[in-house]
């Protein structure tokens, strides 16, 4: 592993894994801005859910028709 040497130093020279951990989270914060919650479609996942099942209830009566036709 390579050696940082921008990361804090314990006492003994090693690597003080609670500042590196603080150095990240100011980093994760800071860096991205708050998101905004996406706006509710009006039936997004719905309208599409029935035209499937219209269209599955169509391809049967077809392939219906075309069996016993």
């Amino acid at each position: 592993m390579a050696h940082n040497s921008h990361a804090p130093q314990g006492p003994e020279g090693t690597p003080d894994p609670a500042g590196s951990t603080q150095m990240f989270r100011a980093f994760v914060d800071d860096g991205e801005p708050q998101r905004a919650q996406p706006a509710q479609q009006s039936g997004g996942p719905k309208v599409g859910l029935i035209v499937g099942v219209v269209a599955v209830i169509a391809i049967l009566a077809v392939v219906g028709w075309l069996a016993l036709g």
